[in-house]
């Protein structure tokens, strides 16, 4: 499936036409006579008469080659129900057999800018499949006019939403790809290529990881026959002195929990173990892709943690890249052992205003949260704010969870500095939240989004139709964009 959105204002005059029209909250029609002929006024007029008006979106089937939606708005709607709306009309349309679809943007009464930017972009946010290995996909082209000349999409509009649908896309893109094709060799190959958009990336090989300290890291990918990498890829949009605002992401391409195994049911959903790594990659290709003003820089560590007889073992102390020793009490604690050199790293190479990790890093935040929420810990409640604001704006909602000194005593080890887990119970993505909060050397600002219930749906969620969710992406653009730009 694809879509081809011209927004010139143009398209063929066909009274076959399918039409996509506005209305107010009551459905009222008053006014839509100039737009469709007379007996298509009163068979719509007539039907309203009977349907639900408490739903948002009604169609009428015309005959078989035409139908008209109406698309009910309420005076208060916020910009996430906009792009919800338009995420339902392709659900309408994407088992509809008619191709091209007129939308009437002079039916619009309201003084939101962008309105139909913002309801085309929930719609193609909605259209996502992957669909790669699929020996017959479908070929179907979905074409949309914008007819009109009210609430026109500036063209840095249109630039700005086509960059995070971009990102976002890629985002799931890598999240999707099974284990056997997106190993850490791979995806390091796929980041290499982002150099393209003016992005400045930098790969660390197992070699070069090794003679830096990163051990922590280095020692969750032993067990597997592929490469382990820590990469930088860097967007300087503003002054070269400007710090910049660093994003950090869990890329473990395949999470066999190693000798510590996970069960097999469920196993295979492993290969998205990586998807925070894919968030930050996915936002770094968007604010090029839009010129962004910012300088940023994502930092991903890419591991597979597999069982072999290489691989760490229970009971093995590692020294990481900070200094501190970690004793592996469960190899399926992994992530926070990417993230802890990741993290170091990133704060003394960058020195950013802010550090931002990304990961599904706990089931327990999936037991607290569901996959409704987010869960975000963080030294700093400014940065919490603004994050949480961003979420409540885009509907990629956080709740924050608690950080404190008193936790620190259930991962403190007997033989190291820190275990990296915690053996006696309760409190799980605190715990792991405390642990990596041990790796922030210089106060830095600095907030964890265990993401494990929202990087994959398996119902589809409004801007989703199943699948990687590419959460995040949406989140740290609208961060940015309200705080840092």
């Amino acid at each position: 499936m694809s879509i081809q959105i011209n927004y010139k204002n143009k398209g063929p005059k066909n009274p076959l036409a399918n039409l996509v029209l506005f209305t107010d909250e009551n459905f009222s029609v008053r006014g839509l006579n100039k737009y469709i002929s007379n007996s298509e006024f009163s068979y719509i007029s007539d039907l309203l008469k009977k349907s639900d008006l408490k739903k948002d979106l009604l169609f009428f089937e015309i005959n078989s080659k035409k139908t008209i939606f109406l698309v009910s708005i309420k005076k208060d709607i916020k910009i996430s129900e906009i792009e919800n709306l338009g995420a339902k009309l392709y659900s309408y349309i994407n088992f509809e057999k008619k191709n091209d679809y007129f939308f009437n943007s002079d039916t619009l009464n309201t003084k939101i800018n962008s309105f139909i930017g913002h309801f085309l972009h929930g719609l193609k946010l909605k259209s996502y499949e992957f669909n790669h290995y699929k020996s017959i996909k479908k070929k179907k082209l979905i074409s949309i006019y914008i007819n009109g000349s009210k609430n026109k999409v500036s063209t840095n509009d249109q630039l700005k939403f086509k960059a995070l649908e971009d990102g976002t896309f890629f985002a799931r893109d890598l999240v999707s790809e099974p284990g056997n094709i997106l190993h850490p060799d791979e995806y390091a190959k796929r980041l290499n290529s982002l150099k393209k958009y003016g992005l400045k990336v930098n790969i660390f090989n197992e070699t070069k990881l090794k003679k830096m300290g990163m051990n922590a890291l280095l020692g969750v990918g032993q067990g597997s026959i592929r490469g382990s990498y820590l990469v930088t890829i860097e967007w300087n949009g503003a002054k070269k002195n400007s710090k910049p605002l660093a994003f950090v992401g869990k890329g473990v391409c395949f999470d066999t929990g190693g000798y510590s195994l996970k069960p097999a049911k469920f196993m295979e959903d492993m290969t998205y173990d990586m998807a925070g790594s894919a968030t930050v990659v996915g936002l770094m290709k968007n604010l090029a892709l839009r010129k962004a003003k910012i300088n940023a820089v994502g930092v991903v560590g890419l591991v597979e943690n597999m069982v072999s007889g290489n691989a760490q073992r229970p009971g093995d102390i590692v020294k990481s890249y900070s200094g501190k020793t970690i004793e592996i009490l469960n190899t399926d604690a992994e992530g926070r052992l990417v993230l802890a050199d990741a993290l170091t790293f990133t704060e003394r190479k960058f020195k950013p205003q802010f550090m931002i990790d990304l990961a599904t890093l706990t089931g327990a935040i999936i037991v607290s949260l569901g996959s409704e929420y987010a869960g975000l810990f963080s030294n700093n409640d400014k940065l919490s704010k603004q994050l949480i604001n961003a979420g409540e704006k885009v509907e990629e909602k956080l709740w924050r969870m608690p950080l404190h000194k008193n936790y620190d005593k259930l991962i403190n080890s007997k033989n190291a500095d820190m275990q990296n887990i915690n053996y006696i119970g309760g409190a799980g993505s605190t715990t792991a939240a405390q642990f990596l909060q041990r790796f922030i050397l210089n106060k830095t600002p600095w907030a964890h989004l265990d993401i494990a219930g929202m990087a994959f749906s398996k119902y589809g969620g409004a801007l989703n139709s199943g699948g990687a969710t590419g959460y995040g992406v949406k989140l740290l653009n609208q961060l940015i964009e309200d705080n840092y730009e």
